[in-house]
């Protein structure tokens, strides 16, 4: 190959081209002249020839259009191409958020806000524009955008997996880890199908079509009836989304009268369809509104519990508020950078929360069983130490419907995709251990004793023949 060329990767031999071996000597001479260490800097040639082999039919399948704005893409071959994986990765990871935060801008702004941090009052009404997309946490981002179908349940899981790699094996990051060649190109095709590419449903469209329809037209009782019909045809993820956007829009104090007299009409028919841990859900954060003393918020909550006859679902009293508050903050530092020394701290105020009884009120009670087993799991990349006393001291107080809950926690998405890390699988195994003898009911003990025989790695455990014969009614259950 001549000197001239362009090519990374000729067409015919595949071999690395000369230009970039001579780019990698003369880098790597020059930072031995400054007296930097110059060992392993740079991936070896093998793994970056790996990637530059297979981009191209990587990135044929992005549409000509995204494929030209797509600027952090070219910033991830370019260091692909220098052997800087980690900075590859981060770039990828850029470009990643930055396609969704267009797909959530360009869907219904006020929706998702509603569904990825709606129970979160305060941090709620500082998000109303697409700038404030930037506010939201990137674990928040893309849970957030699983809800409301934006990202397929399994691109969730993917994406969960890159983000975890761009933590803690990128440049975003202090590391020592290496990521290959195959892990780099693998990555970097499921942003391109889970996110770019990504067409929306059909329900995801019709979603989108209703919520403009309620905050611009009048609708009529016998529209609401046939709106009615395709409730009937949501999973429970999107019938709960679909609530906690509706409780959004009626909630928020510059909504219209006739938008709200459109809510009022659509709840009613949407509500028997809404499982029970969403419903409390609405209660605390009615109740997050009186402890602000945010009465104009809290007389539009309770309006719109009034509405489907919710009072059963008021909670009793602000500690539920402050319980609720507790375990988003610990959640939020567990899911940071940073989490091995903010997380004790978030876990003590909890544990005082708490106190010594364990008595947890109904409303949080689920929510708090499965924030619980999330940050016992750990992010995948290591114990925060000084919480982990802690979090095992919650788990023995656990009671026994609470301890079913947390034993077949990988039912829900965000446990199950935990589980794809090895010390993850462990934690979840030592879990097991510590709870199975406070589980009372036969079919959840036999559903445990399944789990503890399984061989296979624990993110496929919901594809097990003994596992789904029993899985719904072991949801129904520990979700009653």
């Amino acid at each position: 190959m001549s000197g001239e060329s362009t090519e990374l990767v000729p067409q015919g031999s595949r071999e690395v081209s000369t230009d970039l071996l001579l780019f990698e000597k003369a880098i790597l001479a020059f930072i031995e002249q400054t007296g930097l260490p110059a060992e392993s800097v740079l991936v070896s040639l093998k793994e970056r020839q790996v990637v530059l082999k297979n981009v191209t039919a990587v990135v044929d399948r992005l549409q000509i259009d995204r494929r030209q704005r797509s600027v952090y893409i070219s910033k991830f071959i370019a260091a692909t191409a220098s052997g800087l994986f980690d900075a590859a990765l981060n770039y990828l990871w850029d470009e990643t958020i930055y396609e969704l935060r267009s797909r959530v801008a360009q869907y219904d702004l006020a929706y998702f806000f509603d569904v990825a941090v709606g129970n979160n009052t305060e941090k709620r009404k500082k998000l109303n524009h697409e700038d404030d997309l930037l506010k939201i946490d990137d674990s928040e981002l893309i849970k957030g955008a699983n809800e409301i179908g934006l990202v397929s349940d399994l691109g969730f899981k993917h994406l969960d997996f890159v983000r975890y790699m761009r933590n803690w094996a990128s440049a975003a990051h202090p590391n020592q880890n290496q990521i290959t060649g195959l892990q780099l190109i693998s990555m970097l095709e499921t942003c391109i199908v889970e996110v770019i590419n990504l067409p929306l449903s059909n329900v995801v469209v019709q979603i989108k079509q209703l919520l403009g329809n309620i905050k611009t037209n009048a609708i009529t009782a016998d529209e609401a009836n046939a709106i009615a019909a395709f409730f009937g045809g949501l999973t429970q993820e999107r019938t709960n989304a679909l609530a906690s956007g509706l409780f959004g829009i009626y909630t928020q104090t510059d909504t219209t009268s006739q938008t709200r007299q459109n809510v009022q009409l659509l709840i009613p028919r949407l509500w028997g369809l809404v499982d029970e841990q969403t419903r409390y859900q609405f209660g605390v954060r009615y109740a997050r509104f009186v402890a602000a003393n945010d009465q104009d918020h809290q007389k539009l909550a309770r309006q719109f519990l009034d509405t489907v006859s919710g009072a059963a679902y008021l909670p009793e009293g602000i500690r539920v508020a402050e319980l609720e508050n507790a375990v988003d903050n610990l959640l939020s530092a567990h899911r940071g950078l940073n989490n091995f020394y903010n997380e004790p701290t978030f876990a003590r105020q909890l544990q005082l929360l708490v106190g010594e009884t364990g008595d947890i009120p109904k409303q949080v009670s689920h929510k708090y069983v499965l924030s619980l087993v999330e940050v016992f799991l750990t992010n995948g990349n290591g114990l925060a130490w000084n919480a982990e006393p802690i979090y095992l001291q919650l788990l023995d107080q656990l009671n026994a419907a609470q301890a079913s809950t947390a034993a077949v926690s990988f039912i829900y998405s965000p446990i199950s995709s935990s589980l794809q890390f090895s010390l993850c699988q462990k934690q979840y195994r030592k879990l097991i251990s510590l709870l199975k003898d406070k589980i009372t009911t036969p079919i959840v003990k036999e559903f445990v004793s399944d789990i503890e025989s399984f061989t296979g790695p624990l993110d496929r455990l919901n594809d097990d023949a003994r596992i789904k014969s029993k899985l719904d009614a072991v949801r129904r259950i520990v979700s009653g």
